[in-house]
């Protein structure tokens, strides 16, 4: 059996959806092996086409160029899903970008929503995206540009929101957020991209039906996280549309790339 390598992140939404897959529960034509790295990683990698199927940031497709081609299942897009612009006081956006700025990665959809809504930026620093609510905390940075379970967490640091990029994307377009979608890469035989698209879509049904079977792997690779979090997590980034993205996702995507 022909050996497929899957790259997608550790967060609870990735684990969740693709646990089915991954533990042999749901049927494909291909063996797959996990590789569990950070969103930014994957973007990277893809750029050299380390993986036959990956996750993938909407906002690194134009860069990637032809190397891979999206599914229509596994996708993270939707409504009120987009990431945050935090400080540690009250600052109105878009002052609060004005300095040094923590973002999660140059080719991340997030940072692609920023440069949109904030042309003209202050300084960049990129760093892991889990770094960046300390190092603003810290007052290393006077911004940071969250995603993944930093979005429920924040108030803990004593941070406070400037922005909501998905909220302004939404209000700009009309449309859900794209953040990221699994992509197969360009040489994969086209009925085994569909195969895999099938098996992906029925590993995320499967997730929906059987809600706590994949608490165990889950947890595994969220340790830092409580349940509720997870559960919170969960709930905003896995939705109807990763069961398949719809027209309306399709859309967004295609309006986020030309923007």
């Amino acid at each position: 059996m022909v050996e497929l390598r899957f790259g997608f992140s550790p967060c609870p939404n990735d684990t969740f959806a693709f646990h089915a897959l991954v533990h042999g529960i749901v049927e494909a034509p291909f063996q797959v092996t996990p590789v569990l790295l950070d969103i930014e990683e994957l973007n990277r990698r893809a750029g050299e086409g380390a993986f036959e199927l990956t996750k993938l940031s909407v906002g690194a497709f134009p860069s990637v160029g032809n190397r891979y081609r999206l599914l229509r299942s596994g996708a993270a897009l939707g409504r009120g899903v987009g990431p945050l612009v935090v400080t540690k006081r009250p600052t109105p956006f878009p002052e609060s970008v004005a300095g040094t700025v923590a973002i999660p990665g140059r080719e991340t959809t997030a940072f692609r929503l920023l440069r949109l809504a904030a042309p003209a930026l202050g300084e960049v620093v990129e760093m892991r995206y889990d770094r960046i609510l300390g190092a603003v905390a810290g007052g290393s940075v006077d911004a940071g540009l969250i995603i993944h379970e930093s979005r429920f967490t924040y108030p803990a640091h004593g941070l406070v929101r400037s922005i909501d990029l998905g909220d302004w994307w939404e209000r700009e377009t009309g449309l859900p957020v794209p953040l990221a979608g699994i992509c197969a890469r360009a040489d994969l035989d086209s009925e085994l991209a569909a195969a895999a698209e099938a098996a992906i879509r029925a590993s995320v049904a499967y997730a929906f039906a059987n809600p706590q079977a994949s608490r165990r792997y889950v947890r595994a690779h969220a340790q830092e996280m409580s349940d509720a979090v997870c559960d919170a997590h969960i709930r905003l980034y896995v939705n109807e549309m990763s069961l398949d993205i719809g027209a309306e996702g399709l859309a967004a995507v295609e309006r986020l790339g030309k923007a």
